[in-house]
């Protein structure tokens, strides 16, 4: 009997992972394609109707208004990417700032202490969403939606308790304000442009996500608990320790920002900070990120900040209604869901 056998030169058709894929195909495959091209879309519209948008102090000005959404929205697109959402993100900001603004003053202490607290007791908030969403087994929505609630009503109900007002006192005049502000909230010179320090924050963050879901076993962690939590527990994911670690991601990135308002102002308003969870989730979203989880990048998260901060800029010096900008976020996130749909289809027909 005869025996057909395959040349060694010749790889079996069904092995995937020795077949030649186009560049065509590999960009169809990277989650962050349809922000890239609605990105650029809305570069050129911007500098075709707002004269004053390609002035280098303008694109400085975006650069900073994309920085504080994009600080918040790598993280969360991380979380996102591992299948949950963080509806506390936005308040968590402004309660890490409060904690570090009162206790620096109320302590009479050196600015560095409020700022060390601050950290911790952020971290802790992070880490008991992420506990408390792992032990109960509720909806991250559910879950982080009581946080919400409950950090909005501590922050406005501690302020006026130790404050009598809804703001906190100025710190600018105590010991460790000015190398505190260096760090948050500074900005370099190059030439005739300043460039808010906020920026290198939101670059570095990008940099260390990227590295870690495409670098590490812990970005393999992630997407397999993003796709299917209990596939990835029975082949040994740590999926509990791995969600706490992405909600004290999102809780570190939160002190970060809490520090950066508090040092740029002063003082804080406690009611700051409601509905910006919002603009991180869409920003991750249209960065590519799927809603199922399993599916992103930070840089596409970073992407979908600098459409944002295009758009919130550029309507201001194309003279519009900023008003429009809140239906401008609307139908970018409808349209970026439709697009990431379709790319991922056309991605896993090319397969």
């Amino acid at each position: 009997m005869s025996r057909t056998e395959t040349s060694p030169a010749q790889p079996a058709k069904g092995d995937e992972r020795l077949l030649h894929r186009s560049l065509a195909r590999r960009l169809m495959g990277r989650p962050e394609l349809g922000s890239v091209v609605g990105a650029a879309a809305v570069f050129l519209f911007f500098s075709i109707v707002a004269e004053p948008f390609l002035q280098a102090s303008s694109l400085s000005t975006v650069l900073y208004a994309s920085s504080t959404i994009g600080i918040m929205a790598v993280p969360v697109a991380l979380l996102m990417i591992g299948g949950e959402f963080d509806l506390s993100a936005g308040v968590m900001v402004v309660s890490s700032a409060l904690i570090s603004s009162m206790v620096s003053y109320q302590m009479t202490a050196n600015t560095w202490v409020g700022v060390g607290v601050s950290l911790l007791v952020t971290l802790a908030i992070g880490a008991f969403n992420g506990l408390l969403l792992t032990r109960t087994k509720l909806p991250s929505f559910i879950i982080t939606l009581g946080t919400f609630f409950m950090l909005t009503g501590l922050n406005l109900g501690f302020t006026k308790l130790i404050d009598g007002t809804v703001s906190t006192k100025s710190i600018a005049d105590m010991e460790g304000f000015a190398s505190a502000r260096a760090l948050f909230a500074s900005h370099l010179t190059l030439g005739s442009v300043d460039i808010q320090i906020t920026i290198l924050w939101w670059l570095a963050l990008v940099a260390v996500a990227t590295w870690i879901l495409l670098r590490t076993r812990v970005g393999n962690w992630i997407f397999a608990v993003g796709g299917n939590a209990d596939a990835a527990r029975a082949v040994g994911v740590p999926v509990t320790k791995t969600k706490i670690g992405l909600y004290m991601g999102v809780a570190f990135a939160a002190w970060v920002s809490g520090q950066h308002l508090l040092f740029s102002y002063d003082a804080i308003q406690s009611g700051d900070g409601v509905g910006n969870e919002f603009l991180y989730i869409i920003a991750a979203a249209v960065g590519g990120c799927l809603m199922t989880g399993g599916f992103g990048s930070a840089i596409g998260a970073a992407v979908g900040a600098f459409i944002f901060g295009m758009a919130s800029k550029g309507i201001v010096y194309a003279q519009w209604n900023p008003d429009w900008y809140k239906f401008f976020l609307g139908a970018m996130l409808l349209l970026a869901t439709l697009l990431n749909a379709w790319v991922r289809k056309r991605a896993e027909e090319k397969a």
